[in-house]
């Protein structure tokens, strides 16, 4: 299938749209998603009782249907029949972006298999929104909500605690207090950031190290986003080589090449890669 370059889609032309939503104050929506949802023929939703506070708003009287994940399933044929005689479907989720962590994979690969255009109308998103305020690295890993089992639980954040980059999950208030000792046990040595309610009235960043979580002493409301800082690195490089170093690397410069130097005394040693290097072109030089 060959996706269609943007230049060559009109607006409001026959395609599933993927809107994203604002994920708490109703103001962050684009022009171009209020546009499009007003257009729409259906408008797919996760609950139209969620959607229809953001619909009165802005007099969007696009007929709807219910898609969520107990019956996306069943409305697929009926969603693909629609786009084949040619009308616009938009979908959203109750906040944020649709397919993230919410119904929208199994059509998007319908569609994909009926070569059916579909096109993004991007937005809110709680995961770029906490690692922007995170203080964190910027390189981040989003797992989205954690698995249901408790072992199963275990064993994804003892893989996850072997990242270096920043991590990212979401919380269901119900789920909290579950979750909490098992950060403590595998990130203990990181910081993190709990955001709640983004951008809504009680909007709240609690920042902490890991190790000094305690347990909520009554269940908060609404949905929380987690981010875990990246992995320490404990190990600072030294920016001066031993004698000892400097004499290994006097009977290897003529039989190794300055790469494979490096590789072996990075081996037992703290130095800097660029110490070695330099070191190596200087004794190269002398001769």
């Amino acid at each position: 299938m060959i996706i269609k370059p943007q230049f060559q889609i009109k607006d409001n032309e026959n395609a599933l749209y993927l809107v994203s939503t604002p994920i708490g104050n109703l103001k962050d929506i684009t022009f171009r998603a209020i546009d499009t949802l007003k257009n729409s023929d259906y408008i797919l939703c996760e609950d139209t009782r969620v959607s229809k506070n953001l619909f009165n708003r802005y007099e969007i009287k696009s007929r709807l249907i219910s898609n969520h994940k107990f019956n996306e399933k069943k409305n697929i044929n009926k969603i693909i029949e629609l786009l084949k005689l040619g009308k616009i479907i938009s979908l959203i989720s109750d906040a944020g972006t649709p397919g993230i962590s919410d119904p929208g994979k199994i059509l998007v690969n319908e569609c994909i298999k009926n070569d059916i255009n579909i096109i993004p109308i991007p937005g809110p998103t709680a995961v770029t929104t906490a690692v922007s305020i995170s203080g964190f690295s910027e390189k981040f890993f989003f797992y989205g909500f954690f698995p249901e089992k408790k072992q199963a639980l275990i064993n994804e954040l003892k893989k996850l605690s072997e990242f270096n980059n920043t991590l990212v999950f979401f919380v269901s208030s119900k789920k909290i207090n579950k979750i909490i000792p098992h950060l403590k046990n595998n990130f203990s040595d990181r910081k993190i950031v709990f955001c709640r309610e983004i951008s809504k009235i009680y909007e709240e960043f609690v920042r902490k190290n890991v190790e000094e979580l305690e347990l909520f002493s009554k269940e908060p409301k609404g949905e929380f986003t987690i981010v875990i800082s990246e992995k320490k690195n404990d190990k600072i490089a030294s920016q001066v080589l031993s004698e000892s170093d400097k004499n290994i690397i006097k009977k290897m410069i003529n039989r190794l090449s300055i790469k494979e130097i490096i590789s072996i005394i990075i081996k037992n040693s703290d130095i800097s890669k660029k110490e070695i290097y330099n070191y190596c072109l200087k004794i190269k030089n002398e001769k």
